[in-house]
């Protein structure tokens, strides 16, 4: 759509300047004289003029106050003015008192007009080009009044809520018209923001949707916990009126807020949680002006550690993964956001040690972020094999490459389902931190291990499956009613991720808080109702039964083993180190693999339940692939 606002040239704002450079001079000399002397100073006026035109347009010009679209001048642009004209009039001040100190102005002048010309060359400069913003955006209210739109609530009038309501009130071409803001802080209630009031508490949406018939209701909290989502949401799907909102706080790490980053409400803003507070200075120290490398980068926490590792400018990051589509996408990614960022993608396979070595030889990394591994729980007790060649040979290898070459710090990311172990992935996962604790001791490295629960919305999760079964209407699979699970989004995640690295000093085993559970079944219904249906009337949700060995609830950590809060309030630390027998662990890994190299799933299985403290690992039916474990 074309626009309609006025295309004023900056040829013409020049010609205006001069103009108003003469009238400010002129003005300055009228407001200090009397009209009686205003003839006998004149020629030291013209004086003025001339030198006012010669000075004040080139430092105008170096300033950038003709390579601007005035029509969106904003107040970065009123402090430019102020600092151009000031330079401007300091200049020609300076020249002025100069000529008439050397007698060449002739019979002098009112030295107090250099400082009236200063205030009115701020008045005229700065209120011609706020006048053109002002004459745009009247120019384009008729246009949009002409058209039917649609009635917008703003929740939250922060920052990002009086950005929103600003660029509706800019874009016609939405046809979004801002009605009114509702925020928790009394301060602002009764008050206005770009002409828009403050009409109340969020706990007042219902009847303000009511009696300001709204259209749809924008959420502009970043910071919103998932308990003001789930109310203003729940408040709009029982009027039937659409929502959307700005992304978490972690999502817009790196970004800015904007109306094009407006998304539709998802399960990961109704499970938000509160913001965390990281010290960027301790994970600056770590990362910035270091070469970086993340294992399984094209993955879902691979590709967010990326994401977030490049805001703190390491000097190279290097991408690792095994799937060539799935690199190159987070290689665009990340190209577009960080151009100026040297970026390596790598395709290789961990479990390919000389090809592990080698990479390690030529790209020399600093700091390993280890995010590889096989995942899938229920594909894994159908391909134990895998999961033993990728999560623990594969661990094996990078931890090997990164003593080889003296990495300065690694972290392994890891699970809840290592511990007490009941499933084949849990066991290798288990293993994979043995063998990182282990090179710590060993070598005294900062190595670490970060575990935390499942994550919302990654690849092969329980989110993405509910969501396809709700496209195809149903029904949602889940495997008990009373299935309860810890959940965390993968941005936030990654945020404790990057700060428990930073802390780790070697050998440590950090556990991210994870809240509280979340029970699968209150999971699947959320999601049903964001698709605009109701559970068990418009798709059926059905239980397919605990699988041998499967948990109810998840395990935190060991019986027996404490966990210390560290200076950070959501991440815990084991208070006594696990102890790693190097000497027992490396020929009990090296069968393991010899086992899975001959397909020889009983003896690996034994195995795994004989080397790792608590396993209970048992063959079992191939398990049901469409439901939650």
């Amino acid at each position: 759509m074309p626009s309609s606002r006025p295309k004023i040239r900056n040829r013409f704002v020049l010609i205006g300047d001069i103009a108003l450079i003469i009238i400010s001079v002129l003005g300055s000399f009228a407001l200090r004289l009397d009209v009686s002397e205003l003839p006998f100073y004149f020629p030291a006026a013209l004086v003025m003029c001339a030198v006012g035109l010669i000075i004040k347009l080139p430092v105008y010009f170096y300033f950038g106050l003709y390579r601007r679209l005035w029509i969106y001048a904003s107040t970065s642009e009123l402090r430019l003015i102020t600092v151009a004209v000031t330079a401007a009039s300091v200049l020609t001040s300076g020249v002025m008192l100069l000529l008439i100190s050397l007698d060449l102005i002739q019979p002098g002048m009112p030295r107090s007009a250099l400082g009236i010309d200063w205030l009115l060359s701020l008045v005229l400069i700065g209120g011609s080009r706020f006048a053109l913003r002002i004459l745009a955006e009247q120019s384009a209210a008729p246009r949009n009044a002409l058209r039917e739109s649609k009635r917008i609530l703003i929740i939250g009038a922060g920052d990002a809520g009086a950005l929103v309501a600003r660029e509706l009130q800019k874009s016609s071409q939405l046809n979004l018209v801002p009605i009114g803001f509702l925020d928790d802080d009394p301060a602002k209630q009764n008050h206005q923001i770009y002409g828009i009031s403050v009409i109340g508490k969020i706990n007042k949406i219902a009847g303000v949707l009511d009696s300001k018939q709204i259209d749809e209701v924008i959420i502009a909290i970043p910071s919103a916990p998932g308990k003001i989502i789930r109310l203003v949401n729940d408040a709009c799907r029982q009027k039937g009126i659409s929502s959307r909102t700005i992304p978490g706080i972690y999502e817009l790490i790196g970004g800015k807020v904007s109306v094009n980053r407006l998304r539709e409400v998802d399960i990961t803003d109704l499970l938000r949680r509160d913001p965390i507070k990281i010290d960027d200075q301790l994970i600056g120290a770590i990362i910035k002006g270091r070469r970086v490398l993340v294992t399984g980068a094209g993955g879902s926490i691979g590709r967010e550690i990326c994401r977030q590792v490049a805001r703190w400018e390491p000097s190279e990051l290097i991408l690792l993964g095994h799937g060539e589509n799935s690199i190159f996408e987070s290689l665009l990614e990340l190209t577009e956001n960080f151009s100026t960022l040297p970026i390596r993608p790598v395709i290789a396979d961990v479990r390919d040690a000389e090809r592990i070595q080698e990479m390690f030889k030529v790209h020399r990394p600093q700091v390993v972020f280890h995010a590889a591994a096989h995942k899938h729980v229920p594909l894994m007790e159908a391909n134990v094999e895998e999961a033993v060649t990728n999560n623990v040979l594969g661990t094996r290898n990078v931890v090997a490459a990164a003593d080889r070459h003296k990495v300065e710090r690694l972290v392994l990311i890891s699970t809840d389902k290592a511990v007490r172990p009941v499933s084949i992935m849990g066991a290798t996962k288990r293993l994979a931190e043995m063998i990182v604790l282990d090179a710590a001791h060993r070598n005294k490295r900062a190595y670490s291990v970060v575990r935390f629960g499942n994550v919302l919305g990654s690849r092969g999760s329980v989110v993405p499956l509910f969501k396809n079964q709700i496209a195809r209407g149903g029904p949602v699979t889940v495997t008990h009613p009373d299935m309860h699970r810890y959940f965390m989004t993968i941005p936030e995640a990654v945020h404790l991720v990057l700060q428990a690295a930073a802390m780790g000093a070697g050998g440590e085993v950090f556990m991210l808080n994870m809240g509280q559970q979340v029970r699968i079944l209150d999971l699947a219904e959320d999601l049903i109702r964001l698709s605009g249906l109701e559970p068990h009337r418009d798709i059926e949700i059905t239980f397919s039964g605990i699988r041998p060995g499967e948990k109810l609830r998840e395990d935190l950590w060991e019986d027996g083993v404490q966990f210390e809060p560290t200076h950070h309030s959501e991440i815990y630390r084991a208070a006594d180190e696990e102890k790693v027998d190097g000497t027992q662990l490396a020929p009990v890994i090296d069968e393991l693999i010899e086992l899975a190299h001959h397909s020889k799933t009983d003896q690996l299985i034994r195995l795994l339940d004989e080397s790792i403290p608590s396993a209970s690992v048992r063959i079992t039916a191939i398990p049901d692939m469409t439901s939650l474990i």
